[in-house]
């Protein structure tokens, strides 16, 4: 089994006065949205348990993991890692300026089991390289690579802009504990790389 990703080539424009330029962009290629029907019925059939016992037993689950994790708790999902809420938010240098609207948004985190990381890890990528007509025009697979850690492996350059600052329970200097750090995402995203990212870069950072 394979992971597919496209490679599209598109015109990219740095900023507004630009002419562009072209750039191949990578996105995964998402077969279909499974529903939670057949998800259920998949279980079932592996469990030998009925559908109607799995689905009382997935909905209770979901409920526990909502409840706690809302309560501030790192949640763990059987199988698969755990899942805990974050948030991202300005920082401001004076304790005086801190407050709710500093808040920018809501998140959900999720963080890979190492058995989960390491079966994405050996899972290979086929890439299909499609130019700005639809053409395609190369495949390349790969049969291994590294995993991101959300919690070990924060990038200051992610499309997202986030800042580098992941927090956590005790909190640290800059590392930001339950009230954030302070380091900022001064980076931003990618501003405008081979890869075509681009992050705000207006200093917003991540409290986990």
């Amino acid at each position: 089994m394979a992971l597919k990703v496209k490679a599209v080539e598109r015109l990219l424009k740095f900023d507004k006065e630009s002419a562009g330029k072209y750039r191949y962009v990578m996105k995964a290629d998402l077969y279909t949205s499974l529903t939670q029907a057949k998800v259920i019925k998949e279980a079932a059939l592996r469990s030998g348990v009925s559908q109607g016992v799995m689905k009382a037993c997935w909905d209770a689950a979901g409920e526990v993991i909502k409840a706690w994790a809302t309560e501030g708790h790192s949640v763990a999902l059987p199988g698969l890692g755990s899942m805990r809420f974050g948030l991202r938010s300005k920082a401001v240098e004076n304790v005086n300026d801190v407050k709710t609207s500093l808040i920018t948004s809501r998140r959900i985190i999720f963080t890979p089991s190492v058995d989960l990381k390491d079966e994405l890890a050996d899972t290979a990528i086929q890439i299909t390289c499609i130019d700005r007509n639809g053409n395609e025009v190369k495949r390349v697979t790969s049969t291994s690579g590294e995993v991101e850690d959300p919690d070990n492996d924060p990038s200051p350059n992610s499309p997202e802009g986030e800042g580098t600052n992941t927090g956590g329970n005790t909190g640290g200097t800059n590392n930001g504990g339950n009230t954030g750090g302070n380091t900022g995402g001064d980076n931003g995203g990618n501003t405008g790389g081979d890869n075509g990212g681009g992050g705000n870069g207006e200093g917003s950072g991540d409290m986990e």
